[in-house]
């Protein structure tokens, strides 16, 4: 077994294939899940990592398991959202492109884990050219039999759906994946109930992240000690940090968490290009609140991100440069939520709204000072006040541009 939580495998033309993966190891901790632990065993292992999910939310995989009722009725579903809209965000399309017997093999030990025979992956819709490796992976896993009836000889089984997503920001969020994954429009759903009691066709559901579910073999495979060590005990494990803008080396890096994220910017991804320095920096994907050049030694774990003023998110590092005008960035984000909201919240759908005309009247040079006040007020009548962590995604970064760049901003306002 290789030592990475994540497999991801070099980038060839038959790497991603099931040969390449089982010469890695692969579907060894799926054989030792199914053959010699009981369920209840593999969700308390991974309880035990305290891997928490690599979406955005941070929440505990292992919990969020253990609150499938163990007594229902009804079929229990998997969902995994590989929806991956948040800009500034790729590294799930890496394990989908290169290794997706790794995420194969992570639904298989979490379905055996929660009792669950039918799964669901929810593809974005820009990333349909990878629908067709997703079905063939499926189809070598199937015939092999690590897929369908039977899986390994045992008396479990897993049948794996790919369905193409909307192409809409909003069904990254998991009631709206669920909303669309039934055929509705995809919009939040009121919670409580929760998908764990109340998800798809209203049936008790796990919800993850293609990345937390692509790391639960090596969980298996080594042990919850072995992951948690690799970590923080609040946080276990590596994470894959996708780095990209004015940095020399652009990519995707699987670090501890907790990398100080000066390190992961300056050591690993080289640093700004020559003569060039950090203006800011994005730690999270476009819903994380930007950082200063003197906020970067924080370490990149959920904790200590929301204790300075960001988020973790969906560990999509951007780096902007001196030089690059923040109006323009500001301009951008705005822009993007307006026409990302759903529409089914009021204050988010016209507070994005109008935040963006906003900001555009003062590109346009037809603002005043009192707009960056207005937007500041707009942000605030979003936030607390929308089914999901949309609204709060979107308040939090205009917040945080427009407070720590007043000055910049003043100027361009006042031109």
């Amino acid at each position: 077994m290789v030592e990475n939580e994540v497999r991801l495998l070099p980038d060839d033309d038959g790497s991603w294939r099931l040969e390449a993966y089982l010469r890695q190891g692969g579907y060894q901790a799926a054989r030792k899940a199914l053959t010699a632990m009981a369920p209840e065993a593999v969700v308390a292992e991974v309880c035990g990592a305290v891997i928490r999910g690599r979406g955005g939310a941070g929440f505990p995989a292992g919990r969020k398991w253990g609150f499938i009722p163990k007594d229902a009725t009804r079929p229990k579903y998997l969902c995994v959202n590989a929806d991956e809209g948040e800009p500034g965000t790729f590294k799930d399309r890496l394990i989908l492109l290169r290794s997706p017997h790794a995420l194969l093999e992570g639904m298989l030990i979490a379905a055996f884990g929660v009792g669950i025979r039918t799964a669901f992956i929810y593809l974005r819709g820009e990333y349909a050219g990878l629908a067709a490796r997703l079905e063939e992976a499926i189809a070598e896993a199937r015939a092999a039999g690590y897929l369908g009836p039977r899986v390994l000889g045992t008396e479990f089984g897993l049948d794996v759906v790919v369905h193409p997503g909307a192409g809409a920001y909003i069904c990254g969020e998991e009631t709206a994946l669920l909303e669309s994954v039934e055929g509705r429009r995809g919009q939040p759903r009121v919670k409580p109930p929760f998908p764990a009691t109340v998800g798809l066709f209203r049936s008790p559901t796990v919800i993850n992240n293609v990345e937390t579910l692509a790391a639960v073999p090596g969980i298996i495979a080594h042990g919850a000690s072995w992951f948690l060590g690799r970590g923080l005990p609040t946080d276990g494990g590596t994470r894959l940090f996708g780095v990209s803008g004015a940095v020399r080396r652009p990519g995707v890096y699987e670090l501890a968490v907790g990398t100080p994220l000066r390190t992961i910017i300056e050591v690993h991804a080289g640093g700004p290009p020559v003569g060039r320095s950090i203006k800011a920096v994005v730690p999270g994907g476009l819903s994380a609140p930007i950082l200063l050049p003197e906020e970067l030694d924080v370490a990149m774990d959920v904790d200590s991100l929301a204790k300075a003023g960001s988020m973790l998110g969906s560990a999509g590092i951007v780096v902007i440069p001196d030089g690059t005008p923040m109006l323009d960035v500001l301009q951008v984000t705005a822009r993007f939520y307006a026409h990302e909201s759903c529409g089914k919240c009021t204050p988010c759908r016209i507070g994005t709204s109008w935040i963006f005309k906003t900001v555009d009247r003062i590109r346009s040079a037809g603002g005043g000072p009192e707009d960056l006040d207005l937007i500041l007020r707009l942000a605030d009548g979003i936030r607390g006040r929308t089914l999901c962590p949309f609204g709060e995604g979107a308040a939090l970064p205009i917040r945080a541009l427009v407070t720590k760049f007043r000055d910049e901003l003043e100027q361009a306002v006042a031109r």
